[in-house]
């Protein structure tokens, strides 16, 4: 039997030994580990990467990030829709 994941599967958390400094524990503030594949429009790519903001901050200060990251694809899409 092999106990190693397959190379598409998603991370679940930090890797073994990940050194994230300050607190630690299991309700310390820590990246997720999502891969982010760029879009190729960068003022998405840019809100995407904004997301990586919140992997420090405690849960409640998430909504600040994604509230912006919202408006800026909200905003994006927007510009789509826009006379040239």
């Amino acid at each position: 039997m092999n106990d190693s994941a397959p190379d598409d599967e998603v991370p679940h958390g930090p890797p073994e030994g990940d050194q994230r400094g300050g607190e630690a524990g299991p309700g310390a503030p820590g990246p997720l580990l999502v891969p982010r594949t760029p879009t190729g429009h960068d003022v998405v790519d840019a809100c995407l990467d904004r997301l990586a903001d919140a992997d420090h901050l405690a849960t409640d200060g998430h909504v600040e990030v994604y509230e912006d990251v919202h408006r800026g694809l909200r905003d994006a899409l927007t510009a789509l829709d826009a006379p040239l």
